[in-house]
């Protein structure tokens, strides 16, 4: 895991702040929600799929460069607010 922040870097990690920021307030803007709330969920959201994958044992996103690692950040923000959106109605 420490091999895969390393590797991470600060710039690809203000990145994927940055992609989930966007896919939440998305999220927020089409559904018509809190834009801010939505946008702090993807922001962790993105922040740690990659994480939860390297803890997995997949490591290819290490091998896949600052790309790979901002896709899988979108597609896991994306989901986690779908799940919330999903559970909590009322958000």
């Amino acid at each position: 895991m420490e091999e895969f922040l390393q590797g991470l870097g600060m710039v690809a990690f203000t990145l994927l702040v940055l992609t989930g920021l966007v896919v939440g307030a998305l999220a927020g803007a089409l559904t018509g929600r809190s834009k801010l709330l939505y946008a702090l969920i993807g922001a962790v959201a993105a922040i740690a799929t990659p994480f939860l994958l390297a803890a997995l044992g997949i490591t290819v996103l290490a091998a896949g460069g600052v790309l790979l690692v901002l896709v899988v950040g979108a597609v896991g923000a994306a989901v986690v607010v779908a799940i919330v959106r999903a559970v909590s109605r009322r958000v």
